[in-house]
């Protein structure tokens, strides 16, 4: 999937900051489901990625990992 998000599928998410984006999965011709895309790079470099429903439970999946990272 191409996205605003990458350039030749690397995030170019900046050390530090988030970036997020809605697309639109085709389950069916009449079954469609939205989605965000979502990537986190921690100031030390990693990054966090997931896709989710809503930005708001990307961010709360974010802070889990946080938090069992001890980031």
């Amino acid at each position: 999937m191409k996205t605003k998000m990458t350039v030749n599928g690397v995030s170019v998410c900046p050390t530090g900051e988030e970036r997020h984006e809605y697309f639109t999965l085709s389950l069916s011709p009449r079954r469609k489901k939205r989605l965000c895309q979502y990537d986190y790079r921690h100031t030390d470099g990693e990054l966090f990625s997931c896709v989710a429903p809503t930005l708001e439970e990307c961010r709360a999946k974010r802070d889990i990992w946080l938090n069992n990272n001890n980031k």
